[in-house]
């Protein structure tokens, strides 16, 4: 985290600063305006892939990491209230998003609208190699290079030891310390499933697999929202009932 926010700052205070907080202001006030309308927008009334491709992906791409991240940071979280935890996982995770996605991605409009540009023709050669391509757009390119493939690199491997851990747990019988040998065996599956699927059909393999795990567990979750929303009622209640 503070390798990402370093870079995330350098970008900040050597591109275009003013352009980034003016942007912060207006891209957060816009996704509140348009939220409602965004989160229930379908494409019925015109023909495109943005949907399929990116909405709808993304909706089962976090539903279906939503139970490992959901058992990971309660078993990190034990001891906090509800409050801390939503504040924690909500709250500040968001408005890093928003930092993060305004710094980054309305740098790189900037350098399209108002710089050399060329980043459009960049991302569709090779969406990876669009990162470097945007930080040649800035002083000690090389340095930073190097320091995004480490920010990239120890975010993979952070979500794949907490998957694993978390698989070891569930494995165990919920042990919250189910070892090392489990979660190297867990880690180890894991990573060959994900070039399995890689090289069985690619990217694309991948995208269908989170899908078809995904939409299904949807509907779980409903059912576990819906218990949550019982037990806290019910925690609710207790008090009133000792004091009568």
């Amino acid at each position: 985290m503070v390798l990402a926010i370093l870079l995330a700052l350098f970008v900040l205070v050597l591109g275009p600063t003013v352009f980034l907080l003016d942007g912060f202001i207006q891209n957060v006030g816009y996704y509140v305006q348009r939220f409602v309308y965004l989160s229930s927008w379908t494409e019925t009334y015109v023909s495109g892939e943005w949907q399929s491709d990116w909405t709808i992906f993304y909706y089962a791409w976090w539903i279906s990491w939503s139970p490992f991240v959901g058992i990971f940071i309660a078993r990190i979280s034990y001891g906090r209230t509800i409050r801390e935890f939503v504040a924690g996982v909500l709250l500040v995770p968001t408005l890093f998003t928003f930092a993060w996605m305004t710094i980054f991605g309305n740098s790189a409009l900037h350098i399209e609208l108002f710089g050399p540009g060329g980043l459009s023709e960049a991302v569709n050669a090779s969406m990876p190699d669009a990162l470097f391509a945007f930080l040649a757009n800035y002083p000690l390119a090389d340095i930073m290079s190097g320091l995004a493939i480490i920010v990239v690199t120890t975010f993979f491997i952070t979500s794949a030891d907490s998957g694993a851990l978390v698989t070891a747990m569930i494995a165990s019988g919920g042990h919250h310390e189910a070892g090392f040998a489990p979660r190297v065996i867990w880690s180890v599956a894991i990573g060959l499933l994900a070039a399995i699927l890689l090289w069985a059909g690619g990217l694309q393999a991948l995208q269908t697999g989170a899908i078809v795990t995904g939409l299904p567990f949807a509907l779980v979750l409903l059912l576990m929202a819906a218990g949550l929303w019982r037990l806290l009622k019910q925690e609710a209640d207790r008090p009133q009932e000792a004091a009568g």
